[in-house]
């Protein structure tokens, strides 16, 4: 274990707090199996009733580790690649336990879709989020495209994506994508008194009333990420993906052919 995720249980709330603060919390290969086993272990913990995720440092997460782009151990297939990606936030959406994210500075990529898995989102006044998939001629793959359509609708979802650009901290409280903005300072308080008074529930109730929120929508968000998982495993192919990666590698615009 390289520490690049802590975990720790405090009043019934099982805190999980992505640690690689140098490297702005982006996301190695060794980090996500950190953050899937810490995730795995607080849902299978009987003392813990609800989950916050938080991170150190100046930002949420950056999402992928650059370094590790289009990087696969172990010959590990595309498709298997973002399936054994989507699970985890897949388990965060199904599982019993309220989860509440607490962002701080950028949530970028899947860094932005960690938080989008919980159930309740605080920001802090500085937090941008960004999808910025687009440039690499990709898309999200871990449940953006579904989860941003329920939340803020599905044209200001293709605004997003489809352009790559940034949302600040008001505007996605004023979108619906996030819940609660606070301070900067205040950010870890805030999020942890409001999973703290959420655990102080029944457990039994807990779990029934996440599941009853989400019925209306939940299975659809599953179906529409296993769209996901076959759009993204397709565009790894394409040759726009081959010329966006060249296109950023060399720092030049893209240049698509014939559409």
């Amino acid at each position: 274990m390289t520490g690049f995720v802590l975990s720790e249980t405090r009043e019934h709330v099982g805190i999980v707090t992505l640690n690689r603060p140098e490297k702005l919390n982006a996301f190695n290969d060794a980090m996500t199996d950190e953050l899937d086993a810490a995730i795995a272990d607080a849902l299978r913990d009987d003392a813990v009733r609800a989950i916050l995720i938080r991170a150190a440092g100046r930002a949420f997460s950056a999402g992928r580790d650059t370094r590790e782009l289009g990087h696969r151990r172990g010959g590990e297939s595309n498709f298997a690649h973002v399936r054994r990606a989507q699970q985890r936030n897949l388990s965060l959406m199904a599982g019993h336990k309220p989860v509440i994210a607490a962002v701080q500075g950028h949530a970028i990529g899947g860094g932005f879709e960690v938080a989008l898995a919980a159930d309740i989102r605080v920001a802090s006044e500085d937090a941008v989020f960004r999808m910025p998939e687009i440039r690499y001629g990709l898309l999200p793959d871990t449940g953006a495209s579904q989860v941003l359509s329920v939340l803020i609708g599905p044209a200001r979802t293709k605004l997003l994506i489809l352009s790559g650009r940034p949302m600040a901290a008001r505007q996605a409280e004023q979108w619906g994508a996030v819940d609660v903005v606070t301070s900067r300072e205040e950010l870890h308080e805030v999020a942890f008194a409001l999973a703290r008074e959420i655990a102080a529930g029944p457990p039994i109730a807990l779990a029934l009333g996440k599941q009853l929120a989400d019925h209306a929508w939940g299975e659809r968000v599953r179906s529409g990420i296993g769209l996901e998982l076959v759009a993204q495993t397709a565009l790894f192919a394409t040759e726009d993906y081959a010329e966006a990666r060249a296109a950023v590698r060399e720092k030049r615009p893209a240049r698509y052919g014939g559409r």
